[in-house]
């Protein structure tokens, strides 16, 4: 049994992962979602949110050794908070996320791939200091094999995202880089391009790397599926 802590990416909140949390707890796992700041119901405002802050926001929610699953985006959280602190963190794993790479944002990073399907859908705001997806196209990019149910219920909840976060990349070092590090490849994600997923993924030892016949949004698409994956990752 692991502690497990699911931080969602982009624009989302804890409530992506309503489906995973007793998928996992089904499987003897002690598992727990969070909001980062400015997303779900805190109240932080977007436009104060830093990279640094999600790092600290995850650790505050660490009081044992715990598994960190990042999703799309969340793969530069999990790992500022590890190279934060990595004391009370067990173990990363990548879910169709960024895996950061040295000296390159997120946004650097979105750029090192071939396609670029989400850069039509952002709408930045005026300030540019956050962005938005556009909500007609979100469906295809994100939830393109999810249930109607669902998809409504993400397009009522999804939020306006820092740019700040995105923008900021991570000085690596051994505090993250020496944690067991899974990576989860989504093959039809609409939104991180499976290649590219598979490029991020042959840096990670073969043995803790998976692949899922899913989009974007596997936590709402196929959360059992999904569940047995992280639960074999995290035993490995």
């Amino acid at each position: 049994m692991a502690r497990i802590l699911l931080v969602h990416g982009a624009s989302h909140g804890a409530w992506c992962w309503r489906a995973m949390l007793p998928a996992l707890t089904s499987l003897g796992h002690d598992v727990h979602a969070i909001d980062l700041p400015s997303h779900g119901d805190d109240p932080t405002p977007v436009n104060d949110v830093t990279l640094q802050r999600y790092g600290q926001a995850i650790l505050d929610a660490l009081d044992r050794q715990t598994v960190l699953v990042g999703h799309s985006m969340a793969g530069f959280a999990i790992t500022q908070a590890a190279e934060m602190d990595p004391t009370q963190i067990a173990g990363l794993v990548y879910l169709c996320a960024y895996d950061p790479w040295p000296d390159l944002s997120l946004t650097q990073m979105r750029l090192e791939a071939d396609e670029q399907p989400l850069l039509p859908a952002i709408r930045m705001a005026e300030d540019r200091r956050s962005f938005t997806f556009d909500a007609a196209m979100a469906p295809d990019l994100f939830y393109q094999d999810c249930s109607p149910e669902d998809v409504a219920y993400a397009l009522d909840r999804i939020c306006p995202q820092s740019a700040a976060a995105s923008a900021t990349p991570i000085p690596l070092t051994d505090n993250s880089r020496n944690l067991p590090r899974s990576y989860i490849v989504c093959t039809k994600d609409g939104a991180i391009p499976p290649a590219f997923q598979r490029v991020m993924a042959s840096r990670f030892d073969p043995a803790r790397v998976a692949e899922l016949p899913s989009g974007h949004s596997p936590f709402f698409s196929m959360p059992d599926a999904l569940a047995r994956t992280i639960d074999t990752l995290v035993k490995v």
